[in-house]
């Protein structure tokens, strides 16, 4: 099968390459999807399990990206509550084989059904964005109608979706980000915009949940703001400074198909949308994640 795949840590999107790979089985409570759409996070090649499998093991040459829509192809042996045939979206798994490939083998729970009316190429787009947002927000961070939230990243793929969850929820939502965010910011949902280069962070004042997906200085300063009683949540890494009487979270995103579906809900009425960006053929993946300008929205591979 055709697939982008990865040999060389330290060279990161430029080693990728666009080749052949085996087709994968479907084990135990596996299906196996054609990828009809794939996402792909470009931190993923720093993390262990794009280079080592559970037990620690080289399984280089490896296939990243995990975020896919597309059809069950085939069903591993005891795999139930899905069908050949379905539209699905959802995660496959940190340490196999990803999506940026034709065929992709998935444990069946860490997928969802894809509504007829969502394409393939919006399915793609939703599972980290919108599974992150999620359980940032509510299971991890609690939010409750009325609170303040300060998302910085808002005009970001995992941002925006935090921002319009937020907003739906009652919250008041000051996104952060450069100066070029403030309008698709604002129309994601945030109430007020502030620049991280032009304006004074602790301009913000006291907030109940900070969201935050930069880390390093923007992360620590952000501390400060959490009222006592708050909640600082991050998937920039383990906080270097945490709020003085309130929680401090790093979580790294799971799979949950019933999260998943609610997300589609949203979608298909209209209550949610994901900053889609560039859109590019399998055979054009390398080359659309080395790009020449900053990306602006979640680049999504179409395949077939």
């Amino acid at each position: 099968m055709k697939a982008v795949f990865v040999t060389d840590q330290d060279a990161g999107t430029a080693g990728m390459t666009f080749g052949e790979r085996p087709e994968p089985h479907a084990a135990e409570n596996d299906v196996v999807v054609r990828v009809r759409a794939s996402g792909f996070t470009p931190g993923e090649l720093t993390w262990p399990g794009t280079w080592t499998d559970r037990a620690g093991r080289d399984r280089t040459p490896s296939i990243p990206g995990h975020e896919l829509a597309g059809v069950v192809d085939s069903l591993g042996y005891g795999t139930t509550g899905l069908t050949v045939g379905q539209r699905v979206f959802g995660l496959a798994d940190w340490t196999r084989d990803g999506t940026l490939a034709e065929l992709v083998a998935v444990e069946a729970r860490n997928l969802a059904p894809l509504p007829a009316d969502i394409d393939f190429t919006t399915g793609a787009s939703l599972p980290i964005s919108g599974l992150t947002a999620w359980q940032g927000l509510f299971d991890h961070g609690r939010l409750r109608t009325g609170q303040t939230v300060l998302v910085h990243g808002a005009a970001g793929g995992v941002g925006s979706v935090v921002s319009q969850l937020a907003h739906e929820h009652g919250a008041h939502v000051i996104g952060t980000g450069r100066t070029a965010d403030r309008e698709a910011a604002l129309d994601f949902g945030a109430n007020e915009f502030l620049d991280l280069g032009a304006d004074d962070l602790a301009a913000v004042g006291q907030v109940d949940l900070v969201f935050d997906v930069i880390g390093g200085d923007i992360g620590a300063r952000s501390a400060a703001l959490v009222r006592p009683g708050g909640t600082l949540v991050t998937i920039a890494g383990p906080p270097e400074v945490r709020p003085a009487e309130a929680n401090a979270v790093f979580f790294v995103v799971e799979a949950d198909r019933t999260q998943l579906a609610r997300i589609a809900a949203r979608v298909r009425d209209g209550r949610l949308r994901t900053r889609i960006g560039a859109v590019h053929p399998l055979e054009d993946a390398v080359s659309a994640f080395n790009p020449t300008s900053r990306p602006t929205g979640k680049t999504v591979i179409t395949i077939g």
